[in-house]
């Protein structure tokens, strides 16, 4: 397992993070800040016998690395990252056809924490990211993905064309989006699936685009020329989850 030690910051995440029971250190509450979630999260600390430290603004202000604390840090014991064989393990128990994301090169933690967030709003089993060039599980990602990284796995693997191809034995199917594809709804996306999203920039590489079974396009129909990541990431699950509920 590998750790990324982080704070989250915000009212929202810090309550969330409680009450998935992440194990959290310690939280930083703005001197004289007294609403209704500031005092759940007081009340959640003292269950969880998390040390609480009153502070001026300006330390919190130093502290974060958002610049959205909302008067609110909590020092996270870290992220853990999963193993594939957990995302697996995750459909098993679910008794589903194992559905995963697998993100070749995401460089914006936005766009991370949006696709985390859709990957758990869809049912995915789990996320799986690459270790180099690629975003890893920040603060942003965490604050961006509002909760559900509490939820979804995240593994990180060395090399994501191998990690296909030992899918593949699993008896898994994968598809990745690119404007050169067949048009999504033409595609037979149902049973065990793997959905792959590229970088921002270059799409999905190529050695990952080889292993693919089904290159899928999105119908756009604008003046620009393509949606962003995690948009994209979005429109195609939802064509897979419309065909495993039909």
């Amino acid at each position: 397992m590998g750790y990324e030690e982080f704070t989250i910051e915000g009212r929202n995440a810090v309550i969330e993070a409680f009450r998935s029971g992440k194990p959290i250190d310690k939280v930083y509450i703005q001197d004289g800040v007294q609403d209704g979630p500031v005092q759940t999260i007081k009340r959640e600390a003292k269950k969880h016998d998390t040390i609480v430290k009153f502070v001026e603004k300006e330390r919190l202000d130093q502290m974060s690395k958002t610049g959205k604390h909302q008067g609110v840090i909590a020092m996270a014991a870290a992220y853990e990252y999963a193993e594939v064989e957990d995302i697996l393990e995750a459909a098993r128990k679910k008794e589903e056809p194992p559905f995963i994301f697998l993100l070749d090169n995401i460089e914006d933690p936005h766009n991370l924490g949006a696709i985390i967030r859709t990957a758990n709003l869809c049912g995915a089993h789990g996320v799986i990211i690459p270790k180099n060039r690629a975003v890893g599980l920040t603060a942003t990602v965490a604050r961006t993905s509002a909760g559900a990284l509490n939820y979804t796995p995240v593994a990180r693997v060395t090399n994501m064309a191998k990690t296909i191809e030992d899918l593949k034995k699993e008896g898994m199917w994968f598809v990745c989006a690119d404007m050169g594809g067949t048009t999504m709804y033409q595609l037979d996306l149902k049973g065990p699936i793997g959905l792959v999203i590229g970088n921002e920039g270059e799409g999905v590489g190529r050695l990952v685009k080889e292993k693919c079974d089904f290159i899928a396009s999105i119908p756009m129909k604008g003046d620009i020329d393509s949606l962003n990541a995690s948009v994209a990431a979005g429109v195609l699950a939802y064509e897979i989850v419309r065909q495993r509920l039909s």
